[in-house]
């Protein structure tokens, strides 16, 4: 059966729009919240010096005798924020009680910061973590983020239940993290990424063809006026297209969804729901197709 949708006027203007959220972004009558736990992490080995806090937000549907399912989303209070544009837990406990994913602990990280630096250009270690093409992050999260989750919830050890979520640099960091450990992490939704900013560019679009397909299933979304996009050089939308395009043309599992809107958090926000229903609708195959 066909899916119908809705006619929507498309915006002349491309630059100033601004997305309506839907009905599994705010809070609904008679969907229990969860519980969201404050950690700490104060003593990193990967990235010495710096201290982030870490929410573990867990759905009411969760019951310890059945492993969860894992999303980890980058930029933690900002992602997890009820009155932000991302509202995970909301969305979480929302999809959880429909039914329409499975029971999932959100783990909601913060980038680190150096507390003892006054200076806020050097204060923050989010680009340091987010943009490099490298495995630390991914095994910050492993040594140093997880076992503090399933030290309290029983969290499924299948990696196709593991998935990662973030937006500008937090997308292109949520994107390397399953490219360096898909033994771990096989879903990603990455919003308005970063790889333009990578440092030495984006290698995904020429390394694609080059190595083996990967079991991801990977939801992006990219904005038709996201920074420099009409620019030769630094493009933002252009890098995302050009990712998507190189993930399609090695049969990788990829959903791209355009909107207008500049470098704004909006849009994937509305998305999260549809976003978190597709990664998590049916299985990878070791192949990469659904």
């Amino acid at each position: 059966m066909a899916t119908r949708v809705p006619y929507r006027p498309l915006p002349i203007d491309q630059t100033d729009v601004v997305y309506d959220h839907g009905p599994d972004s705010v809070r609904r009558e008679g969907v229990p919240a969860g519980e969201t736990v404050e950690l700490r992490i104060d003593d990193s080995h990967v990235y010495p010096g710096t201290s982030r806090t870490v929410w573990v937000h867990v759905p009411a549907g969760y019951d310890p005798a059945e492993p969860a399912t894992l999303m980890v989303f980058n930029d933690g209070w900002w992602y997890l924020d009820p009155e932000g544009d991302i509202r995970g837990a909301i969305v979480l406990d929302n999809l959880v009680h429909a039914g329409e994913i499975p029971v999932t602990i959100g783990v909601f990280v913060d980038p680190g910061i150096f507390a003892d630096r006054e200076d806020p250009d050097t204060r923050k270690n989010r680009n340091i973590e987010y943009d490099a093409f490298d495995d630390r992050y991914v095994g910050f999260l492993l040594d140093e983020v997880m076992p503090l989750v399933t030290a309290r919830w029983a969290v499924s050890d299948d990696p196709d239940r593991w998935g990662i979520c973030g937006g500008s640099s937090g997308g292109n960091g949520a994107f390397t993290a399953a490219w360096q450990r898909p033994d771990r992490f096989r879903r990603v939704v990455a919003f308005l990424s970063s790889f333009a900013q990578m440092p030495g560019g984006n290698p995904y679009p020429a390394l694609l063809p080059t190595v083996p397909r990967k079991a991801l299933r990977v939801f992006l979304q990219a904005g038709h006026r996201d920074l420099n996009w009409h620019e030769p050089q630094a493009n933002w939308f252009a890098e995302n297209l050009r990712t998507a395009a190189a993930l399609a043309e090695t049969g990788h599992d990829v959903r791209l969804v355009l909107g207008d809107g500049g470098h704004s958090a909006n849009h994937g926000g509305v998305l999260l729901p549809d976003a978190l229903r597709w990664v998590w609708s049916g299985a990878v195959d070791e192949g990469g197709a659904a």
